[in-house]
């Protein structure tokens, strides 16, 4: 009978997954997080339940993955800064109603967000980060040339104004 060669199969250390801290999620993440989580649709907020809103914001961050949850809060973000200034297009209202089709989770989401904030402030990077948005499809004011033709205000107290091109302000002329 030949030799048989028996070599022990070690199989390779699997580093686990950082640990997600709430503070470093932005305010629009963690709304997003809650939307996807397991929070109840008629959930009533009572004194204390902090731990319990942030056990369902690391759970909807973990299932979405963090990538998707912080372009998916940028995009929202986009959506809200458009919506703002007037300037929706059907493509932004058909991209949000797919995102989040139940707007009343949507909106709850992001108040119980709001209010996990009180006790767990967020982090100086996810504040920056929570400033950024996405737009779904070119800028609706600009068509993504960032620049825009108007009167610009030069000197306020000569009434003195200025045509000319100039930087967006939706999506602030910035690429």
């Amino acid at each position: 009978m030949p030799a048989t060669l028996v070599a022990e199969h070690v199989t390779p250390a699997v580093a686990p997954a950082p640990a997600l801290a709430v503070g470093d999620l932005s305010n629009g993440e963690r709304a997003v997080a809650l939307y996807a989580s397991d929070l109840p649709n008629y959930y009533r907020y009572q004194r204390g339940d902090n731990a319990l809103l942030i056990a369902w914001i690391i759970q909807g961050a973990n299932r979405v993955g963090m990538d998707r949850l912080r372009r998916t809060a940028a995009l929202d973000a986009g959506f809200r800064r458009s919506r703002a200034a007037k300037r929706l297009t059907a493509t932004q209202k058909w991209a949000q109603s797919e995102r989040f089709p139940d707007t009343k989770r949507e909106r709850r989401a992001g108040e119980l967000a709001a209010l996990v904030t009180l006790s767990a402030p967020v982090s100086e990077e996810a504040r920056k980060r929570g400033l950024r948005f996405l737009l779904d499809g070119p800028c609706p004011e600009c068509g993504d040339t960032r620049q825009v033709w108007r009167s610009w205000c030069i000197d306020v107290n000569a009434d003195w104004y200025e045509e000319g091109y100039g930087p967006c302000f939706l999506c602030g002329g910035q690429a």
